[in-house]
């Protein structure tokens, strides 16, 4: 195995670091403490929202679908079958 004080650039792959948020004041706890996806996506920030339209617009494409198919009209995926009957014999009494 390597050596654990390697300090090659090889040596840390597949560890992630992110930075702790620490708060410099009282204002600034309050603000991070209301920083969560809930309030993000409740928001909905033009950016996100652009996000969102990019991301469909893709998976359209990647379906072979018109970009501007309403929710009614995207397929909807349905297990087959045999997951159903496999479903119903795995069921507690």
């Amino acid at each position: 195995m390597g050596n654990t004080k390697d300090k090659s650039p090889h040596s840390k792959i597949g560890l992630a670091r992110y930075p702790r948020l620490v708060p410099k004041d009282a204002e600034c706890a309050a603000r991070l403490k209301k920083r969560t996806l809930t309030n993000l996506y409740n928001e909905c920030p033009a950016w996100l929202d652009l996000a969102h339209k990019k991301l469909d617009a893709t998976v359209a494409a990647a379906y072979g679908w018109p970009a501007d198919l309403t929710d009614e009209q995207i397929p909807r995926w349905s297990p087959p079958a045999s997951c159903s009957s496999r479903a119903a014999h795995t069921r507690m009494p």
